[in-house]
């Protein structure tokens, strides 16, 4: 009981530290901003392609229709066989907005990846300025409607295979996303330290999250106290390697547009922001997993003092370890497979590659990321064990207790 009150005393103060951080950095909304028209900042409506007819791309050229997406090559060598190819003339109405209705024709070259179709609901981007005829251009698909449909299985299955903690943890997917939404995000771009709105948006989605699906109880404070740790660790590792080795965060065209848009954001701060807010799917993974094992173990044998249960524990833990620190190293993988293409058609050593900022920032990200999820083992392992054993009498005064009863059984039937 003694564990359980300190865990207590280390909980709830921070619980209360989250709330006071929540009020005090609420950002209250996005700031406004006149739109660039660059990028992910331009303004787009919905549409639809209503027509595609076959025609010369040389005819098409003499015309001046404009091409959709980009038309460029490596070595910009295909634009003999792009005139006298066979393009597509796409007619495309504006769907929403105060367009809507309204037409407009786009040519799509044989080489392009997105060939466009009859029927197909596309997104279209709008500027203003631009000539009349040049206003309108098609920038991607619509694909709400498959994605809507595939969230939909995957709530089912959630909830068929998990019953009510599926539907919990359903709730507390939504509940995360909104505080995403509503406070890391614009806190950020109000301009509060990223670093510091990660930490409560964090720890705040932690919270919420590990309670609400697993219930209020020893258990979960366990879960939720090694996953603070860890996070520290995280945070601690994080602002010194990154920082050491002077990584921008500034690395692609997205970053850049968010510098240039809001210059006053510190995006080193941002990247570690990531960092920790990517962590923490991984850590409550362990840490539940762990503390919950530890658990069923001493169901299982309750008279297993916290040695033991935490060497069952951590075998468990190793186990969890390896599976996980390489389904985080593929992740990462995967996700710069592009990138790490091109570095390979460039004939790039390895040093080279992993010197690079980009690549460098995934490797940080990945490796920091993996030392906290590593400490998180033992932590909780240690923290479960000790906690589910405090309320279990001493093995010694039961040994004790029952030869005591047997004895004197024996005697009085002698």
């Amino acid at each position: 009981m003694h564990l359980r009150k300190v865990i207590a005393a280390v909980l709830i103060p921070f619980a209360a530290a989250v709330l006071v951080g929540l009020a005090v950095l609420w950002p209250g909304g996005a700031p406004p901003h006149e739109r660039t028209g660059v990028g992910f900042d331009r303004q787009t409506q919905q549409a639809t392609v209503t027509k595609v007819v076959a025609v010369s791309c040389k005819e098409a050229g003499a015309q001046g229709v404009p091409p959709t997406g980009d038309t460029s090559t490596a070595e910009g060598s295909s634009a003999v066989q792009q005139e006298n190819g066979t393009c597509k003339r796409a007619t495309i109405r504006v769907d929403s907005g105060k367009d809507k209705g309204r037409t407009f024709t786009e040519i799509i070259q044989p080489d392009q990846s997105r060939q466009l179709h009859e029927g197909q609901e596309v997104v279209v981007a709008y500027e203003p300025s631009a000539p009349r005829d040049l206003q309108y251009s098609v920038t991607d698909i619509n694909r709400r409607m498959p994605m809507a449909l595939l969230a939909g299985i995957f709530a089912l299955a959630v909830v068929v295979v998990g019953r009510l903690r599926g539907l919990m943890a359903l709730v507390a997917l939504a509940i995360s996303f909104l505080v995403l939404n509503f406070f890391i995000l614009p806190a950020i771009l109000q301009g509060s330290n990223p670093l510091l709105v990660a930490v409560v948006g964090a720890s705040a989605i932690m919270l919420i999250a590990l309670y609400l699906c697993h219930g209020l109880s020893a258990r979960t404070s366990v879960a939720v106290l090694g996953t603070l740790v860890s996070l520290l660790l995280i945070g601690v590792l994080g602002s010194l390697f990154i920082d050491w080795a002077a990584l921008t965060g500034n690395t692609d065209d997205n970053t850049g547009l968010i510098h240039g848009l809001y210059p006053t954001i510190d995006m080193s701060g941002l990247l570690l922001a990531g960092v920790i807010i990517g962590s923490l799917g991984v850590l409550d993974d362990v840490t539940v997993t762990q503390t919950s094992a530890v658990w069923e173990l001493h169901d299982a044998n309750p008279s297993m003092g916290w040695r033991g249960l935490y060497r069952a524990g951590i075998r468990i833990g190793r186990d969890h370890i390896a599976s996980v620190v390489n389904t985080l190293v593929l992740a990462y993988a995967g996700a710069a497979l592009p990138l790490l293409l091109l570095f390979s058609i460039a004939q790039s050593g390895v040093g080279t590659v992993a010197n690079s900022e980009i690549v460098a920032e995934e490797i940080v990200r990945t490796l920091i990321g993996s030392i906290g999820l590593v400490a998180s083992v033992p932590v909780t392992t240690v923290l479960a064990a000790l906690v589910v054993s405090a309320d279990r009498p001493e093995p010694a005064a039961e040994a004790s207790a029952v030869p005591a009863r047997g004895g004197r059984g024996r005697r009085r039937k002698r």
